[in-house]
């Protein structure tokens, strides 16, 4: 397969049609059978958002084509794992392209830490700024295991928002849901996150 195309700039408020929701359902389908064809013409319909997708979470063209070949494969493997009375076909793919990306970022970071502490490995360290980087590690900590107690869909618009760097507008078309669920949902994460890091509610 060739590159993804170029990500269009905007991304569409309306959630998409029912005739390409049903269409995408069964390309997937078809993918879990082994059908190379059909898998191609899924790749023709969706790639351009997922790489969008990708593309504005890592903010490198290299590494968003990469990851998004990674993403397709991905999709290839779990093609059979897609349930469509559970959301739509394009929600679950975004849902696992966003995953993919961010699951970057973490790599990409975690190595930047590690060689930033090899390099601070022979350098004195000022104990006030120990203390800080603790409690950086330490809130941070605190925020992914608040993150871990959201629901799947709650999670899914929060990384979008909040993460991702969406709108509520361009959340509820990446999920294909009506802009006040989406907004719903965000709500209700967010006010799950407060009292899951015990935010003061006034």
């Amino acid at each position: 397969m060739t590159g993804p195309s170029p990500a269009p700039r905007g991304i569409p408020e309306e959630p998409p049609p029912d005739d390409e929701r049903a269409r995408l359902t069964e390309l997937l389908r078809r993918s879990a059978r082994g059908e190379h064809d059909a898998f191609a013409a899924l790749y023709d319909a969706t790639a351009p958002r997922l790489h969008g997708l990708v593309l504005r979470v890592l903010r490198d063209p290299a590494q968003a084509e990469e990851v998004t070949q990674e993403v397709y494969v991905e999709l290839w493997r779990l093609s059979a794992r897609f349930d469509a009375d559970a959301g739509s076909p394009l929600a679950w793919m975004m849902t696992v392209a966003h995953r993919r990306a961010v699951d970057r970022v973490r790599s990409t970071e975690a190595r930047t830490r590690r060689d930033a502490a090899f390099e601070s490995r022979n350098r004195e360290v000022e104990h006030d700024q120990t203390a800080e980087t603790a409690t950086g590690n330490l809130e941070a900590r605190r925020v992914r295991a608040a993150v871990a107690t959201l629901t799947e869909s709650q999670r899914s618009a929060i990384e979008l928002a909040y993460f991702g760097g969406y709108t509520h507008t361009e959340v509820a078309g990446l999920l294909d849901l009506p802009l006040g669920t989406a907004k719903t949902r965000i709500r209700d994460g967010l006010i799950r996150l407060r009292d899951s890091l015990g935010v003061d509610h006034d």
